[in-house]
């Protein structure tokens, strides 16, 4: 029997390929309607089709049913663990915030603007959440925990996760006309930067490291609720984190972050991250 990282592999890989071909005929259609949209995020949204066809098709070799539903259980039972994670994704902003303060951030966004622009982020945050935590944690490392273990699954599956999150598009760019290979070159162009890994290095330890404590997190509960809501509050916090580009604005790049997503890629996250990670089974309330 193939190996659930195998055949998991091999279906992102043919989405992968499946998108290349339909994208450019995806955004011919698209600018036929009337509508502007870089390829690129055609081509992102064209993969996410594919990769959800894919796991349709293979629902039953991937277990796919049986792995969210374990991951999705009990949810009225569970809203406390939301809670819990939202509150300790708070906290860990506040700490950041006050960490920026203290050394010489001047918030480009004040208190109360951001309490006002907040609320019109929680339904995408909890969105984003609930799909990248079913995908990532129930799904992924609940399959992958059956070919490696616990730790090798956490720590794969951690490295999928920042994986995936730095793989873009470098250029952003529009179709003019149609060109059968432009989901290949925009293919191509992606997984090139992972020959670089340098330029990107510390986003790709923030992510590695907040993928271990979001696992973690799953494998202590069972479920994915308390790292949903750790990860919906974690993505509000990115969209108002306030030191972004403006010079002479932002602290020292230890906490404000080296690039993007600037929220993780500094070493303070960092801590916070591994915080997190080694206070899990308290945070949870689990022994």
């Amino acid at each position: 029997m193939m190996p659930f990282t195998l055949r998991l592999a091999i279906a992102l890989l043919l989405a992968a390929a499946v998108a290349a071909l339909i994208a450019p005929f995806a955004a011919t259609a698209v600018a036929a309607a009337g509508y502007r949209f870089p390829f690129p995020r055609i081509f992102d949204r064209t993969v996410m089709v594919t990769l959800a066809l894919m796991l349709f098709l293979w629902a039953r070799k991937l277990g796919v049913v049986r792995l969210l539903r374990r991951g999705f259980a009990r949810p009225l039972d569970n809203l406390g663990a939301v809670l819990r994670g939202l509150l300790v994704a708070a906290a860990v902003i506040a700490i950041l915030l006050a960490l920026g303060a203290a050394f010489g951030g001047r918030d480009q966004l004040r208190a109360g603007e951001a309490l006002a622009r907040a609320p019109k982020y929680i339904a995408g945050a909890i969105l984003i959440a609930l799909i990248e935590e079913g995908f990532f944690r129930a799904f992924v490392l609940g399959g992958m925990v059956e070919d490696f273990g616990r730790g090798g699954a956490l720590a794969i599956s951690a490295a999928v996760y920042a994986l995936a999150h730095l793989v873009r598009s470098p250029a952003r760019f529009y179709l003019a006309r149609f060109d059968a290979a432009a989901g290949f070159y925009n293919l191509f162009a992606s997984l090139a930067q992972l020959t670089h890994p340098a330029a990107a290095l510390s986003a790709l330890v923030g992510l590695f490291l907040l993928g271990l404590a979001l696992g973690e997190a799953f494998l202590v509960t069972g479920t994915i609720y308390f790292s949903a809501g750790l990860h919906a509050g974690l993505v509000i916090g990115a969209k108002l984190w306030p030191y972004g580009d403006a010079p002479g604005a932002a602290p020292p790049h230890w906490i404000a972050g080296y690039g993007r997503p600037p929220l993780v890629s500094g070493a303070a996250a960092w801590l916070m991250a591994l915080l997190i990670l080694a206070l899990v089974p308290r945070l949870v309330g689990r022994r």
